[in-house]
């Protein structure tokens, strides 16, 4: 990287770490009840007190600044500004004001399923999925169940201050250290990718415990399909990795770096539907919740998140960039870090009561 260009990229985190702190210091105080739409909602949140979702709005703004500021940056990329593109945007406001609509209106999970299946589909007719298969019908659907399911594990994940900031800011670092890794400085996605971590950054600041704001709905329905996307480009195509990586690599970086928000939705999902319960009607019932119960607070709950967050990160860059030829020992290490964390936050999970 060239040093006029590391300075830029410096200047533009700097520029949109401030601006994520200003906007949302200027939300905080101006807008009062986004996100806090009736006298019971305390029922499913876990704080005893109502406060604003306003994050959302700040991680939209910059990454509609760092789109335009990528044609400044990277003027030879005239190329990035294609279909594709057109059609990320797209889906990225769409789930953007998915959730601004949730938050204001409290939307029906139906129809917040519908439009999260739209957002699949859009990216599929734009050029935006998966190719792991050689069917394409099989590409296209797992790209669906992808989609939809980040958009609502992020989503449900956003249960505690702070975590789902950590763990979204851990999927963007490793995103951008692998970059760094390759040095490819010069790839839009590096310019979204730095302003995205900005604005969590940023964010974190009023979001960590004790919170001042929540992201709501705004924020964890635009992270999921941001994630979504950047999970498809960077590991399920390997554009972080290798285009040629087989593809059980790139399940297993998948798995890696996205393990904890699918395994906490897995769990709710499997003991809701045990007891008859809807999966998608809020509850205290999180891998989360449970280290709570254990004894940890939420400061102690949100360590815990970054400390597996950082052993994910650090996993996933190994495979990516330490690994030179995958082999059956790579793949039967992996399995046993996953089971290893999904049986450890299943058990922790159902080692109490439910508080509901």
């Amino acid at each position: 990287m060239t040093e006029n260009l590391l300075f830029v990229y410096i200047s533009f985190f700097v520029a949109s770490l401030v601006f994520s702190l200003i906007i949302n210091r200027f939300l905080l105080k101006f807008v009062k009840t986004l996100g806090i739409r009736n006298t019971s909602e305390t029922i499913i949140r876990w704080s005893a007190t109502s406060k604003p979702a306003l994050g959302g709005i700040s991680f939209y703004f910059i990454f509609l600044f760092s789109i335009i500021l990528i044609s400044f940056l990277l003027p030879g990329y005239e190329g990035f500004f294609n279909l594709q593109t057109l059609g990320i945007l797209v889906v990225v406001t769409i789930g953007f004001l998915l959730g601004l609509f949730d938050d204001a209106y409290n939307t029906h999970p139906w129809i917040k399923f519908f439009t999260q299946l739209l957002c699949g589909l859009i990216l599929i007719g734009t050029g935006t999925y998966i190719h792991i298969f050689d069917g394409q019908l099989l590409n296209y659907i797992l790209t669906v169940l992808w989609v939809v399911g980040m958009m609502n594990s992020i989503n449900m994940l956003d249960n505690m201050d702070g975590i789902t900031t950590i763990v979204s800011l851990s999927v963007l670092f490793a995103i951008f250290a692998g970059m760094m890794l390759s040095a490819d400085f010069g790839n839009p996605l590096f310019v979204i990718v730095l302003g995205s971590m900005a604005s969590l950054v940023g964010f974190l600041f009023y979001n960590w415990h004790p919170s001042r704001m929540y992201m709501g709905d705004t924020g964890s329905q635009f992270l999921g399909v941001f994630l979504a996307i950047l999970g498809i480009n960077c590991l399920w195509n390997g554009g972080t990795i290798s285009h040629e990586a087989p593809p059980l690599m790139r399940f297993f970086a998948v798995a890696t770096l996205f393990a904890l928000p699918i395994i906490d939705t897995t769990t709710v999902f499997i003991k809701r539907l045990a007891k008859g319960q809807s999966p998608f009607i809020g509850g205290k019932d999180h891998t989360t919740h449970h280290l709570s119960y254990l004894g940890l607070n939420d400061r102690q709950v949100a360590l815990v998140f970054i400390f597996l967050s950082l052993i994910g990160v650090a996993l996933t860059l190994v495979l990516a960039h330490y690994i030179p030829q995958w082999e059956t020992v790579h793949n039967i290490g992996y399995t046993i870090y996953f089971l290893v964390l999904f049986i450890f936050l299943f058990v922790v999970a159902n080692l109490n009561i439910d508080k509901n």
